[in-house]
């Protein structure tokens, strides 16, 4: 068997448009985990935070020989000059929690990740501190675990909310396993209707930075074909 990209992501949606018509199994190990694979690569989901992408990395080293391990998704744009949307390949990632900086094979810019969401305050400081454009929860994660194995790191990250978007803290609705609660979100918006606009116009754009990122790595997985 060939060596395959290994793409860790955290959630399903991110990677809906890049693995529609792959082969799929869901609960993997009962353990919540989404596995696609192709003839070129093997995507794996199992939630938010650095956990549950070690049972993510875990599950597509399952599969067979792996080529390299790359981290894609959502992130948050930390300046202005970040368009929702666009797909980012950052250089550097800096674990915000241990201070850790690590190199992917390729790519301009920082992103720094980071234990829980960053609101619109937390991305100015991230922004200052670590002169970083992007933030996530899983990179550092990835990346570390890339440097264990010794495989080659890259990322692909679309921006989902630009550094001015303003939105409440988002983490209670995650179970321990690092998957939205819909449901209890759902029943939080209900009784406050001055929210269900910015609710709509953040599933605009993570729809948008999915399908931009889908694109992306399918075009990249393409010009760049596997030995």
């Amino acid at each position: 068997m060939k060596a395959r990209k290994a793409i860790v992501a955290a959630l399903p949606r991110e990677v809906a448009a890049l693995v529609r018509g792959w082969q799929r199994e869901e609960a993997l190990l009962a353990k919540k985990i989404l596995l696609a694979w192709n003839d070129d690569a093997v995507v794996a989901c199992a939630g938010m935070g650095a956990a549950r992408v070690s049972l993510a990395v875990q599950a597509v080293l399952s599969r067979g020989p792996i080529s390299e391990l790359v981290s894609i998704g959502w992130v948050g744009g930390l300046h202005s000059g970040l368009q929702v949307g666009q797909v980012y390949t950052p250089k550097t990632v800096i674990d915000a929690a241990t201070g850790e900086r690590f190199s992917a094979e390729s790519g301009a810019g920082v992103l720094v990740t980071v234990r829980s969401f960053a609101n619109a305050t937390e991305k100015q400081r991230l922004h200052a501190t670590y002169s970083a454009d992007l933030v996530d929860m899983e990179a550092a994660a990835v990346a570390r675990l890339a440097q264990a194995h010794q495989l080659p790191f890259r990322m692909w990250k679309a921006v989902s909310d630009d550094n001015a978007f303003a939105f409440p803290e988002l983490s209670r609705f995650y179970t321990a396993e690092g998957w939205f609660r819909e449901g209890a979100f759902a029943m939080y918006l209900i009784p406050r209707p001055h929210l269900w606009g910015k609710v709509i116009q953040m599933a605009r754009n993570s729809k948008l930075a999915a399908a931009n990122l889908g694109k992306t790595v399918q075009q990249q997985m393409e010009s760049r074909p596997q030995q």
